[in-house]
């Protein structure tokens, strides 16, 4: 198998209104995500690889301006935007266009991450 991988950024903020009141990221609060995109499949003879960097960008760059500087909170669907949540819901809208998505890797920091291959895995 063969996986090809864009990363992205965005910053925004979110609350976490599910956990214990006294836990720290109930408090709204922000992070820089590191957005990553696995795309598996074969390399293509004819031009040497498995999908232009170009068009991952051209699918994915709207999904990630609709959630950079916002409050997370407040977009449907995100309501509890946990990393696992976010990877959900950005997996989801870049599966409409893109069939060969294999994950989806969202980082809160560079120490903390979850990644997501969609429920079918």
């Amino acid at each position: 198998m063969n996986i090809i991988e864009k990363d992205f950024f965005f910053d925004s903020a979110h609350f976490l209104p599910c956990v214990p009141l006294e836990h720290k990221c109930r408090n709204l609060h922000g992070h820089t995500y590191k957005l990553t995109v696995g795309i598996k499949g074969h390399i293509i003879e004819e031009t040497g690889w498995i999908i232009d960097f170009a068009e991952i960008r051209k699918i994915v760059e709207p999904i990630v301006e609709n959630l950079d500087h916002k409050l997370l909170n407040s977009i449907p669907g995100l309501e509890n935007p946990t990393a696992e949540i976010i990877a959900k819901y950005i997996f989801q809208k870049v599966k409409e266009q893109l069939i060969n998505l294999y994950f989806i890797k969202i980082e809160e920091t560079p120490t903390s991450r979850f990644i997501y291959f969609g429920d079918e895995k």
